[in-house]
């Protein structure tokens, strides 16, 4: 498998209270890699992403480009490069869309980078630009979601963390972010995903993983996934022949 290692982890484990989220998964993820995380509701994957970000404690080793990430504090995490789309868009629907993007530079002193990028997000979301006075709370789903998707691209994350970009979403607008994510990968951003559409995921994705109960129970190409016969009964509906 070609590309640097850019996310590492080893034997994650995570708490809440005595209820044990993750027991101890392991994967890396390579430059350039779509990666998805598939599995029922509770399997650990929003777990995965929250540990990565710095959000809650946990057990185990996480690496970003080499570097250890326990102790560092979530607006670090940010700084390092690795930015996070959480579940629900966590957008600040008081504030207007450039207010919402603005935030995501905090860190930044690139201000010719600062402006490439405003460019380069209303150009893949044309209806932020029409909407960049409007206040994010009075946005479609859909709209939102374009919303903390462009937010994560302004803070010039080269590792993203994508918690549920279709949840709610009609199919057309799912199609629409997943083409953009196809876009914002090939231009160099690295995705960690997590998905409850297993099928567009795992169809878009370059590697996957398949967790339940808090292990990684399965591993492969997306496309090698989309075909396993225990994928396909429990997660895309289609009976094993």
């Amino acid at each position: 498998m070609s590309g640097e290692v850019v996310l590492s982890i080893e034997d994650l484990r995570v708490w809440y209270g005595n209820i044990q989220a993750l027991r101890g998964i392991s994967f890396e993820v390579r430059q350039g890699e779509m990666v998805a995380l598939i599995g029922a509701n509770g399997a650990g994957k929003s777990s995965t992403l929250r540990a990565i970000s710095g959000m809650v404690p946990y057990e185990g080793t996480i690496a970003y480009k080499g570097r250890t990430l326990r102790g560092i504090p979530s607006h670090r995490i940010v700084s390092m490069g690795i930015a996070h789309v959480p579940e629900g868009r966590g957008i600040f629907g008081n504030l207007k869309v450039n207010e919402n993007l603005k935030l995501a530079t905090w860190h930044r002193k690139d201000k010719d980078g600062i402006a490439k990028d405003y460019r380069r997000i209303f150009a893949l979301f044309p209806v932020l630009y029409e909407r960049r006075e409007q206040s994010g709370g009075t946005l479609s789903g859909g709209e939102q979601q374009m919303l903390a998707v462009a937010r994560a691209l302004m803070s010039r994350g080269s590792l993203m963390l994508l918690d549920e970009p279709s949840m709610g979403l009609a199919p057309i607008l799912v199609q629409e972010i997943f083409s953009v994510l196809k876009e914002i990968n090939r231009s160099g951003s690295t995705i960690l995903l997590v998905e409850q559409n297993a099928h567009i995921s795992l169809r878009n994705a370059s590697f996957g993983h398949v967790l339940e109960t808090g292990a990684v129970i399965l591993s492969g190409p997306g496309e090698s996934l989309l075909n396993d016969p225990h994928v396909r009964a429990a997660y895309l509906g289609t009976p094993v022949a």
